[in-house]
């Protein structure tokens, strides 16, 4: 397209908007969060400083809407989960956990690992998680409700905590396996 003072380009803020995620997800994981700069992200995406404030007013929106895709991912693999598991009561601890040591082995390369730290010490991201695993918790109360569940999920937290902070926590395989299992015995309810 031609104008009088050159050529521009058709705008197409979606895939703005996507390069912009991608760019400040790769930097999280190659260099860590703290390299996730407004500046840098746009540099990086091939969009000016005004671009990149035109879709995330700010670097934590940015980094809220990385962190809220990664929950949008986990949301599907859990979905996938537990529709392919044909035991209903204990589906969702079950996925959760399988997605829990998934995310552990995949940490490295994925923008989890940053994330995931961050989160420790970000208040917002703290609630993103809380808000995201509460809504989980509440539509699979019926059949994940009980305390010996929620035993086996704070366990898996747990885990990942300990992988997160380089602590060796043993055989992972068996860890899972021992938690998958702790999920199809008879279970108490709380109360």
């Amino acid at each position: 397209m031609s104008t009088a003072g050159g050529y521009t380009r058709a705008k197409q803020p979606e895939r703005v908007r996507r390069a912009l995620l991608d760019e400040a997800a790769r930097l999280a994981v190659e260099q860590g969060l703290a390299a996730v700069t407004v500046q840098a992200v746009a540099d990086a995406a091939g969009v000016t400083k005004g671009g990149f404030i035109h879709h995330f007013p700010s670097k934590q929106a940015l980094i809220d809407a990385v962190f809220a895709e990664l929950l949008d991912m986990i949301d599907r693999e859990l979905d996938e989960r537990i529709a392919a598991d044909p035991e209903p009561n204990g589906a969702f601890t079950r996925a959760y956990v399988e997605a829990v040591f998934h995310i552990g082995t995949d940490a490295a390369g994925s923008p989890w690992a940053p994330l995931s730290i961050s989160m420790l010490t970000d208040a917002g991201l703290r609630a993103l998680w809380a808000r995201w695993l509460g809504a989980r918790l509440e539509r699979h109360k019926a059949t994940d409700g009980g305390l010996d569940l929620a035993v086996v999920r704070l366990a898996a937290d747990g885990v990942w905590l300990a992988d997160m902070s380089g602590i060796p926590s043993g055989n992972d395989v068996q860890l899972r396996d021992h938690l998958l299992l702790a999920t199809r015995r008879p279970r108490r309810t709380t109360g």
